[in-house]
């Protein structure tokens, strides 16, 4: 289910003390019910295997076409990325951030762990279009459980990037992240059971 903004902003994050200057584009509830810390295990289901897990054949395709045309146009190239482009967010965070592992990266998609708390995970991609955080936060279901949520930030890399975002964005809507919240929650369900047998 997409959330309010303010789902994200209302909420003590230590990413805003970070990424104050970038954009929150989309917050989602995961169907992803659970426990005060099961983060982790969230965690490792988004970092583990090669994403085909996550998405039906028609995300699938349309990431794909992005890379293919991406590769094109030269967005994707190792100067337009994290380090190179644009610094990494880890070199804005605090001591206590700093000094705490990271968290592991994404596999299937471009995304570099920035830090992981008890109850936030943050991950950075950047490209020649934008420079995007993925926030994945734990978070009170209002039924004595809890649950993931998970906020996109941008940063546009100027009008290039800009229109690249408007672009996409039915895109993302209709096909990349229904298909990406169910897989979410089937994976989930079937770990769920396998943690609790385990």
């Amino acid at each position: 289910m997409r959330l309010p903004r303010t789902a994200h902003t209302s909420r003590p994050w230590r990413i805003h003390e970070i990424a104050a200057d970038f954009r929150v584009e989309d917050v989602w509830a995961l169907p992803t019910p659970g426990g005060p810390d099961d983060l982790a295990r969230l965690v490792r289901q988004f970092t583990n295997g090669d994403g085909t897990n996550f998405f039906s054949p028609v995300p699938r395709m349309l990431f794909a076409v992005r890379w293919k045309l991406g590769k094109l146009l030269g967005w994707d190239k190792p100067d337009a990325g994290i380090g190179a482009r644009v610094p990494t967010l880890r070199d804005r965070l605090p001591a206590d951030l700093r000094e705490g592992p990271p968290g592991p990266d994404a596999r299937a998609v471009p995304f570099t762990s920035v830090y992981l708390t008890h109850d936030e995970w943050v991950a950075e991609s950047a490209n020649r279009t934008v420079h995007a955080v993925m926030h994945i936060g734990w978070v009170p279901d209002g039924a004595d459980g809890y649950r993931g949520q998970m906020a996109v930030l941008v940063k546009p890399n100027g009008l290039l990037g800009a229109v690249y975002m408007a672009g996409i964005k039915p895109f993302r809507y209709l096909g990349v992240y229904p298909a990406l919240l169910r897989a979410i929650g089937r994976k989930w369900q079937a770990s769920t059971g396998e943690w609790s047998a385990g």
